[in-house]
């Protein structure tokens, strides 16, 4: 699984955890990740993400 960082508020976003507070459960791959979906931490989009290691 992978993770991708916010460059912005440096919110981690882990694939094996998920977002479930926003609907996404734990194993949604970074793809499957809606477009509207925003950081919980700072409101940024996908586009403001960049893969990391963990």
């Amino acid at each position: 699984m992978k993770a991708y960082m916010c460059v912005i508020c440096g919110y981690i976003y882990e694939e094996e955890k998920g977002d479930p507070i926003s609907g996404l459960a734990p194993g949604t791959r970074w793809e499957d990740v809606p477009l509207s979906w925003r950081c919980p931490d700072c409101g940024a989009g996908k586009e403001d993400f960049e893969m990391v290691e963990v």
